[in-house]
């Protein structure tokens, strides 16, 4: 599986009964995808996977990998083309503990890894070098990397990439530089918004079109900015109610729904 450009790490829409609407789900998954995304992520934390039944799972993976786009899942699933897995919350085992979680996980996995490497949300600071170990471990193909910063391992990581290993943006408001460092691509919750603009940023980057690429980062940054005012997805979800493309804008606890002040502001950017 190739990780080159934008994957969508699909929200979960819920219609006015509070049910997932799996029509709506697939529509703006093919929406997504024909305006330049090269693929799906189901049930990250875009997608409250927490606040689903088993069975809601199920049938958002089903309702994702029937339209036959690369699909990279949270949850094992036998429609998936990799498996996102995050780097062990809470405990916080260290360096070694972390590779060696990642060398059994891959060891014991039907499909590809990406590591999702988020220290704020996991506790566990990774280095460059770290990040090296994990990307010689056979059947780990990429990194989902989102410090909240843009900081000196991921420079040196990128300075001199691990063959075969595609370093994906996991912080959208620092996808653009990111890309101009080297990154393959991004996992951007943002990219349900103007995806067309996220995919050609993604792609000026890639075949030097510095202008262009310049002038798409610096648009695109407010919005991701706006975006993520309050915890994703629920700004998100509003921008997309909005628009009309799903039936609510509703989240389930212990998310809230948006402030009316954060979505103006998300539209204002939205275009």
């Amino acid at each position: 599986m190739e990780l080159t450009g934008i994957f969508v790490p699909m929200i979960t829409p819920f219609d006015a009964a509070g049910e997932v609407a799996y029509p709506a789900l697939e529509r703006l998954a093919e929406e997504v995808l024909a305006a330049g995304a090269t693929g799906l992520v189901a049930l990250g934390t875009t997608g409250e996977p927490s606040a689903l039944r088993p069975e809601e799972q199920q049938g958002v993976l089903t309702t994702l990998s029937r339209l036959g786009a690369p699909l990279i899942s949270a949850i094992s699933f036998p429609g998936a083309d990799a498996l996102v897995s995050l780097v062990p919350p809470f405990v916080r085992p260290g360096p070694d503990g972390v590779v060696a979680h990642f060398t059994a996980l891959a060891a014991a996995s039907d499909v590809p890894l990406v590591v999702y490497h988020v220290p704020a949300r996991t506790g566990q600071a990774l280095d460059a070098a770290t990040l090296r170990r994990l990307a010689a471990i056979d059947g780990v193909i990429g990194i989902k990397y989102a410090t909240g910063a843009l900081d000196a391992d991921m420079i040196s990581l990128l300075a001199d990439p691990p063959p075969g290993f595609a370093i994906l943006g996991g912080d959208d408001l620092y996808l653009s530089p990111l890309l101009a460092l080297g990154a393959a691509g991004g996992i951007t919750a943002s990219a349900h918004v103007a995806t067309d603009r996220f995919a050609a940023l993604a792609t000026a980057w890639r075949t030097g079109d510095v202008p262009a690429a310049r002038a798409l980062g610096h648009a695109l940054a407010p919005l991701s900015a706006a975006l993520f005012a309050e915890p994703n997805p629920t700004v998100i979800k509003a921008v997309l109610h909005a628009q009309g493309r799903i039936p609510t804008p509703s989240v389930r606890l212990p998310l809230l729904p948006a402030a009316p002040a954060s979505l103006t502001t998300a539209l204002r950017f939205a275009g």
